[in-house]
Formats: C-alpha cells, sequence, structure tokens
C-alpha cells in the first residue's frame, strides 16, 4: 500500500499543501498531525500510520523533518522501516532510496540525517535572528493590540471607579483579559 505521511508544527498551520504533494505522489491513504514537533515520536497520526505499515508497503514523506526532528529519531524511523519491510520515500530527498542494511546506506543516512538536523537548526536560528531584530526595532510577535491609548485611559479611569474589568471590556468592546493585560502594563509603565 501507498501510505503518506506528514506534519505541521502548530493547530494554526496547514498541510494542504503537503497533502496534495501527497496525494499526487500515489499515496492512497495520508495520515496527517498537526500541532506536533518532529522532536516527538508519539503522535497519535504517526503512530496509527506506523500501525497499519506491512512488509512490501511504502511511506512516503514530503521531506525528512516531516519526521524526524534529530538524525538520531532519522535514523531510528528509517532503521525501523528497513527492518519491517517498508520502503521509505521522501519527496524532497529522493536520493533517500537507499537500503540502511548495508555499510554504506547507514553512512549515508547518517550523512543525511544531519544534513535535515542542520536544516531545521537554521530555520530555527534565522527565526529567532528575525525575532531578536524585531524586538530591536520595537515590534514584537502576535496581533497588535486592540487597547489604544485612548481605550487605555477610560479604562484607567473607570478602574479608578471601582470598576470590574469585565464591566470595562464591555464598555470598550474588548475582551477582558485585553484589559486586565492594558492595565498592568500601563501601570508598570507608570512605576517605572
Amino acid at each position: 500500500m501507498e501510505l503518506g505521511y506528514t506534519r505541521v508544527s502548530t493547530r494554526g498551520q496547514k498541510a494542504d499543501s503537503q497533502i496534495a504533494r501527497l496525494e499526487a505522489a500515489g499515496c492512497e491513504k495520508i495520515f496527517v498531525d498537526l500541532g506536533y514537533s518532529s522532536r516527538l515520536e508519539d503522535r497519535p497520526e504517526w503512530n496509527k500510520c506506523r500501525e497499519i505499515q506491512r512488509d512490501g508497503d511504502r511511506l512516503t514523506i514530503p521531506a525528512l523533518d516531516r519526521v524526524a526532528g534529530t538524525d538520531t529519531i532519522a535514523l531510528s524511523v528509517m532503521r525501523d522501516h528497513a527492518e519491517r519491510g517498508v520502503k521509505f520515500r521522501s519527496l524532497d530527498e529522493p536520493w533517500m532510496d537507499i537500503d540502511p542494511s548495508t555499510a554504506m546506506g547507514e553512512a549515508m543516512l547518517k550523512i543525511m540525517a544531519t544534513l535535515a538536523h542542520l536544516r531545521v537548526a537554521l530555520i530555527r536560528e534565522n527565526t529567532m535572528r528575525g525575532i531578536e531584530f524585531a524586538r530591536s526595532q520595537g515590534r514584537f510577535g502576535g496581533r497588535p493590540t486592540v487597547m489604544t491609548p485612548e481605550r487605555i485611559a477610560v479604562a484607567k479611569q473607570m478602574r479608578a471607579e471601582g470598576k470590574s474589568f469585565e464591566s470595562i471590556a464591555r464598555v470598550l468592546d474588548v475582551g477582558s483579559s485585553s484589559v486586565s493585560r492594558a492595565l498592568a502594563r500601563a501601570e508598570e509603565l507608570d512605576a517605572s
């Protein structure tokens, strides 16, 4: 059987393009984990995928980093599939069609796993570099706050009058957590 597997790291991400690639590659059954790191070996859909695999099946993945976030996990996954007679194919790494039961295959697998690990590490470094730069420019991640300076002024006044966060939120048409965060931040700034 032609099986496919992919995953995305956060529930907000979509796997549609990865699924389309697996379908185009001929996968009959596709398993998708949403919101799981490749550094976790215990993922619900990954476990289901492994349970139904039989000798002679082929597992197709978009890229090695969809399955394994470390070289150790990659080696373990490749060995496990080879021992069970399941062929392993990566759409992004066509050179992965190797036999890890041979000395040369084992060496190639280690090299490829290391390169996959390097790719993940470089993405992480670049992301952190971008975040640090944005912070140095006064920008922070996430959505812009709904609490404008005008709303904060109104919230401060209402709070001084003894109003609850919930009643302030209703008047300002925002969430109560937005009100409490904004007032806490304003209080910190006023204290410094």
